[in-house]
């Protein structure tokens, strides 16, 4: 059986590409003025959403439009400093990517490919160019390191290329760390900030997200060190860390501004896979119903027995008809442990789970080529594909609790805050600009092409995205700091990443 789910809908005009804006931003007036700030000496931290991450990676071009070089060009209207950014001057070909020795370490960056006939995202062709070996040993001014979570700003060590392999230092930070024990926070002090921007604390619950809740909701435990990648940080680590990081960037009278953390339920890797896009024939879908007879069966026993409830019964039964819209099947691990009846934990999707992205080209491959198992359908997706209601409470209770810290410790300290997860919860039913552009959460397709700011990775800004984000932090600037910020017309800026052939 062939994946009848289709990643994107059929992009039709390849005369459709990225392009740069048409025209400068940067237009000198008068009337600007930095009012109670000082941008003489802007430092950005973050994580991904910060160093200009889209497509999957940083590359040469995509990270120029990162929103706090966008921020700095606006900056330097009023006074404001040099602003450098890691170079990625040796990503001589665009393809973004990694290598550690000569061997590629991540990915290239994501194209959408016209010339197939199903377009959908996949890597650019080329080997990356970039070797993390050749450090470049420097402090910049954008310190957001994809990947870290709060307590890695401060973390001794990140940026160590010995503990790449390991899981304990990230090729990011490896490129450009000062030295192999330097902390992202204790470069970025070096600069002597007068205004910063801090966007972390992301990955600290989209980590756990991504992975499916794969990962471990580690409230309780107050030791990071021994937390996993895809792990939930504890909210009392977290408070401890955000405060660390605000305390010494304000420690020399900086003033800047906080971004909260958006609900993942607001972004394409989320909400793009339907619960049920699987379509059958009668003879497939009887072929299946009868493959889950003696599963069923075994249902209705452990309600007889009183090991279940009926209503987890029925939850548990596995169904198929003739047509579209059938759920796909699950794992779910919250269900009740009948292992010892020889009863997995299986189940279908319901509207209430959330699939990720990358499951819309699994879901109906085979294992092994048997055309009898098939993933997602006889074969239920495992936890890594999608996210049930009890992890979407867990990274809902997180998100909120984080957000309120952050909301906290910025009015403690005098500080704006950039609500981002309220613009990103606009997506939801569309968002307005003010150069009168209606933008969505959606993810690509031929109507929206232009009306999108998510890259192809579903969870990053494209660069139009990136610009929306610079406009909703020079508006709470220019609120809270009395400033007089020109901003820029995100319409001018490129969406999807598309090319006629890979």
């Amino acid at each position: 059986m062939k994946n009848k789910f289709i990643y994107l809908a059929v992009v039709a005009v390849l005369g459709l590409t990225a392009c740069e804006p048409e025209f400068e931003n940067e237009v000198t007036n008068g009337s600007y003025s930095a009012g109670e700030a000082d941008f003489t000496s802007y430092v950005a931290i973050g994580n991904s959403l910060t160093s200009g991450y889209m497509d999957g990676t940083v590359s040469r071009i995509n990270q120029t439009y990162s929103f706090p070089n966008t921020l700095a060009k606006q900056f330097a209207l009023v006074g404001g400093g040099a602003f450098e950014q890691p170079s990625y001057e040796d990503d001589v070909n665009n393809t973004g990517g990694f290598l550690l020795g000569g061997t590629q370490i991540t990915s290239t960056r994501l194209v959408l490919n016209v010339g197939k006939p199903v377009p959908g995202p996949e890597p650019i062709k080329g080997t990356p160019t970039m070797d993390i070996s050749k450090f470049q040993a420097k402090a910049y001014n954008n310190m957001g390191v994809p990947g870290a979570k709060s307590f890695h700003v401060l973390a001794a060590g990140y940026g160590n290329i010995a503990g790449v392999a390991i899981g304990k230092a990230n090729p990011y930070f490896v490129r450009h760390a000062t030295s192999p024990t330097a902390t992202i926070l204790g470069d970025a002090m070096t600069k002597a900030p007068t205004f910063f921007t801090n966007w972390i604390g992301n990955m600290d619950v989209l980590a756990y997200a991504t992975s499916g809740g794969a990962g471990v909701n580690q409230l309780g435990n107050l030791n990071p060190a021994s937390y996993g990648p895809d792990d939930i940080t504890d909210p009392n680590v977290f408070a401890s860390a955000y405060s660390t990081i605000i305390n010494t960037l304000t420690s020399g009278g900086a003033k800047g501004v906080v971004a909260t953390i958006p609900n993942v339920t607001s972004i394409p890797y989320f909400t793009t896979v339907p619960y049920n896009p699987v379509p059958l024939d009668a003879a497939t879908a009887g072929a299946l119903n009868q493959g889950f007879a003696q599963y069923n069966g075994g249902l209705q026993l452990a309600k007889n027995g009183g090991l279940i409830t009926a209503e987890e019964a029925a939850k548990r039964t596995i169904v198929f008809k003739a047509g579209a819209g059938n759920a796909v099947t699950i794992v779910d691990e919250s269900l009740t442990d009948l292992g010892a009846l020889g009863l997995p934990s299986y189940r279908q999707a319901t509207k209430d789970d959330l699939l990720v992205l990358p499951a819309s080209s699994f879901i109906g491959t085979t294992v092994g080529g048997n055309p009898l198992q098939i993933n997602g359908v006889s074969v239920p997706l495992a936890d890594k594909w999608v996210l049930i209601p009890s992890e979407i409470s867990a990274i809902a209770t997180a998100t909120t609790t984080f957000n309120a810290t952050i909301k906290a410790i910025a009015a403690s300290k005098g500080l704006a805050v950039a609500d981002m997860n309220a613009i990103m919860q606009q997506l939801v039913t569309g968002l307005k600009t003010d150069d009168g552009q209606i933008y969505t959460a959606n993810y690509f397709s031929v109507a929206s092409l232009s009306t999108v700011l998510f890259s192809l990775d579903g969870i990053h800004p494209n660069a139009r995205g990136y610009a929306v984000v610079a406009n909703e932090v020079i508006k709470v600037i220019n609120n809270h700091y009395k400033s007089k910020l020109p901003m820029v017309v995100a319409g001018n800026y490129p969406g999807a990443t598309i090319v006629a052939s890979n």
